[in-house]
């Protein structure tokens, strides 16, 4: 197991370039199970999540290309059916979240898959209910089979149907959707999922030839068509990222850029930190973030503490309330965090109170942070990364301590940053990857 070791207290300046987006390579990944001829996919993130997926595709046959550092040629022309119902990748399966999307394109382009609860985070309950139902509304027949703990699900032909999804749950959407472009008829999906990443996604199955309207809205239309051929796209850069470096740049930084960001994808992000005092100036498609000696967080027009709560898209996304509790530590004043999807998410603060952060955590879902306004800094400590972006909030905890933390269980991050103790010492960090 891997530990970053810290140093804290140096200030951090110049341009970083976001890698791209894991949860949108995740599901453009999968995508490739579609169709048998060849599909390029470019700037695929460098991360361990990422990373193992394609091995699992390599390993049902799957042919995978590396063009270069991020980009690939994938084609699925000649899958192995044999092994996708084999113990090893059911088991192979359990260890990545991301094995879940392979579902919704093996069962419209097979008839059918068999898959496990996939792993991931520690952060609460991810049930997969949506998925189910979904798969269910178009046909699909599923059962547990408990002597393997696997779900079985098959279908000789999907059908197009209308469907209110339970949830707006993104993987739900992604799968669903996959399924659905073969699927006979035409498929309705209100209460999709609307992310920049699930858009991506249907621009890409639209340009292999199926048939998707009402993208970026919560009302998908799906009409399904016979067989899908190859394209070439390219992922969109890492809106969890780029919010994870607003972050860092305002606790520690001397002046950061943050080049390329895909500004009209980032939604509220950017707002969010400025409403906690963090000035943002926006360049072309750069967003740069200056020095900060204080920053003031907003309260409501009538004067009331200001509350941060996470929602579906396009509101907030809960994989940044960690990093803005963490900024929330150094501000002027106090802000209430509503974290309402996940029930474990917000365990992580009690390293934070240890490295004397000021944060009272009512319940499993809300925490008030008392910012220091910078007259108090953190305490270097030592920690170990719960989830991934737990992960990265202590990281940028740590660069602004006093002394020396160690962060362990470091493959968490791997996870979801690409080399990213190299990206931050290049800016002038001092972060050592200790195995």
């Amino acid at each position: 197991m891997a530990s970053f070791i810290i140093e804290g207290g140096h200030r951090l300046q110049g341009e970083i370039v976001p890698q791209g987006a894991k949860n949108e390579a995740l599901q453009v990944i999968c995508a490739t199970l579609l169709t048998g001829d060849n599909v390029v996919i470019r700037n695929i993130p460098d991360i361990r999540d990422v990373n193992n997926l394609i091995l699992l595709l390599e390993d049902i046959g799957v042919k995978v290309e590396k063009l270069s550092a991020n980009d690939y040629r994938f084609c699925a022309d000649s899958l192995d059916l044999e092994y996708l119902e084999s113990d090893e990748f059911v088991h192979k399966c359990a260890q990545l979240r991301g094995s879940v999307l392979m579902i919704g394109p093996l069962l419209a382009r097979m008839g059918k898959a068999v898959i496990t609860k996939p792993g991931g985070d520690k952060i609460g309950r991810r049930r997969l209910d949506t998925h189910f139902l979904g798969f269910k509304h178009l046909g699909a027949k599923f059962a547990h089979i408990e002597e393997r703990n696997v779900y079985e699900i098959k279908a000789k032909q999907l059908k197009g149907c209308y469907m209110l999804l339970d949830e707006a749950s993104v993987t739900g959407t992604a799968n669903i959707i996959m399924a659905s472009v073969f699927a006979k008829g035409t498929t309705t999906i209100y209460n999709a999922a609307c992310e920049p990443y699930i858009q991506q996604l249907c621009h890409m199955l639209n340009s292999m030839g199926a048939n998707i309207s009402g993208i970026a809205s919560n009302l998908l239309t799906i009409v399904g068509v016979d067989r899908l051929h190859g394209t070439e796209h390219k992922i969109l850069p890492d809106m969890i990222e780029v919010g994870s470096f607003i972050g860092m740049a305002a606790m520690v930084g001397n002046e950061i850029r943050i080049k390329n960001v895909s500004l009209r994808n980032l939604g509220i992000i950017p707002d969010a930190f400025r409403r906690l005092g963090v000035k943002i100036d926006v360049e072309n498609d750069d967003l740069v973030i200056p020095h900060h000696k204080h920053y003031q967080i907003d309260s409501f027009i009538d004067g009331t503490i200001m509350t941060l709560a996470d929602a579906p898209w396009p509101g907030l996304t809960p994989d940044l309330l960690s990093v803005l509790i963490t900024v929330a530590t150094q501000a002027r004043g106090s802000v209430l965090f509503h974290q309402k999807m996940f029930e474990s998410r917000l365990f992580f603060v009690d390293k934070l109170i240890d490295m004397g952060a000021q944060i009272i955590l009512c319940d499993p879902h809300r925490a008030v942070v008392v910012g220091h306004d910078h007259k108090m800094r953190l305490r270097a400590g030592r920690m170990a990364s719960p989830d991934i972006r737990a992960g990265i909030a202590l990281l940028i905890a740590a660069l602004s301590a006093n002394g020396i933390s160690r962060i362990e269980n470091i493959e968490q991050i791997d996870r979801g940053y690409e080399n990213i103790e190299t990206r931050l010492n290049a800016l002038g960090a001092k972060i050592r990857r200790e195995e």
